[in-house]
């Protein structure tokens, strides 16, 4: 039977419990088992490193049951995170998206490095939408209660997904235009004459794309 090693595809299946300061714990979120959490191991990025060592070795039917305190898991709480984006950014067919745009609304977006995140909508104005981007179990300690499911080889695309982006929003797949996909980060757009990328996408010149077709702002 195979174990848990660096390169090989894993899916999981956990609770997750925040650890409250009198010691209780609280459950906030559950895998379920019909739909185990698909990894990379030693690959997929996030991945808190507590349970990534606790995995580590691990056969299917074997169980682990690991803490993690908020500096090794979800980090605390940073004002910085906290953002205003122009009401552009979220713009479907030059209209404000407001059917997806609400306060308390949980978005995925991907930052210019071409991380993806997720941000929480706490407050839109005429002209921006203010958005915590800290994790919702900053500053807390978790545990991870689960069950291994699946161990195989990855395969080459499972470890350099195309289509990295994985969003919908904007020409170049993107949840929005500003997400900051680049055609290094496989969005699809290759920077040729049908480059379809929005003013603030890195898949342009303005943004050092390299390609001479690939126009500003196009």
């Amino acid at each position: 039977m195979e174990t848990i090693t660096p390169g090989k595809y894993i899916e999981i299946t956990y609770d997750l419990y925040r650890i409250n300061p009198d010691g209780t714990e609280t459950l906030v979120h559950q895998i379920d088992p019909a739909y185990p959490e698909p990894l990379v191991f030693g690959v997929t990025r996030g991945v808190v490193i507590p349970l990534e060592k606790a995995l580590q070795g691990l056969k299917v039917g074997d169980a682990f049951d690991v803490k993690a305190t908020a500096d090794e898991a979800f980090g605390h709480y940073e004002k910085e995170n906290v953002v205003e984006l122009d009401k552009e950014v979220f713009e479907v067919d030059g209209k404000f998206d407001d059917k997806t745009i609400k306060v308390g609304a949980r978005l995925p977006m991907m930052t210019a490095d071409g991380f993806k995140i997720e941000g929480e909508v706490i407050e839109i104005t005429p002209k921006s939408v203010k958005m915590d981007f800290n994790h919702p179990l900053a500053d807390r300690d978790v545990r991870f209660k689960g069950k291994v499911i699946t161990v195989r080889d990855a395969t080459e695309e499972e470890i350099h997904p195309a289509g990295g982006c994985g969003c919908h929003h904007g020409g170049c797949g993107c949840e929005h235009d500003s997400c900051g996909c680049s055609d290094g980060d496989g969005c699809g757009c290759d920077c040729g004459d049908d480059c379809e990328c929005g003013p603030d996408c890195d898949c342009n010149d303005d943004h050092n794309c390299g390609d001479p077709k690939c126009k500003p702002g196009k």
